[in-house]
């Protein structure tokens, strides 16, 4: 694990805020040279510390049916690798958006993306409840998004109602 110094991390906190932030940019608003912030962009990129600039989306704009769950899996850890060989195992499959190792009642946390209801159910069924390490799963269906990754979906109106006091 590397220590990253003031700036990588004002960096990263300022490409976490929004990814289209361009170098020259983050420059000016951290007071360093444009050179200097793509360096480091560049830096970072090659160690992997950058893995992805990606979009939030809000889907429910959009008419594209998907179904996203999140399965909480029980499993016995391999000797020699622990949770490390299921999980890779898990997380190869294609449906499979994120895998977190949790504390707590069970080990894995699967987010899983499918078409519909049916499609899910099929890959818990006949994917991953038969791998041999896994002892129970138990899948929560989202049935809507407030919030992810900092940002809130839904503009909200504010509570235009009188204050009523005794």
């Amino acid at each position: 694990m590397k220590d990253l110094s003031e700036l990588n991390i004002n960096i990263l906190k300022l490409l976490k805020e929004d990814a289209r932030r361009s170098p020259s940019l983050i420059a000016t608003m951290l007071g360093v040279e444009e050179e200097e912030v793509r360096a480091a962009i560049t830096e970072m990129e090659e160690d992997h510390v950058i893995v992805k600039y990606a979009t939030i989306l809000n889907w429910s704009k959009v008419n594209d049916e998907k179904v996203t769950a999140l399965i909480e899996v029980q499993i016995t850890p391999e000797r020699g690798r622990g949770f490390e060989g299921i999980a890779e195992r898990i997380y190869l499959f294609p449906q499979v958006k994120s895998v977190y190792l949790m504390s707590g009642a069970y080990d894995l946390l699967v987010e899983v993306e499918g078409k519909n209801l049916r499609e899910v159910a099929s890959f818990v069924s006949d994917k991953l409840s038969p791998i041999e390490a896994v002892l129970s799963t138990k899948t929560h269906f989202i049935l809507k998004k407030y919030k992810q990754e900092g940002i809130i979906y839904e503009d909200h109106e504010d509570d235009q109602r009188l204050v009523v006091s005794p």
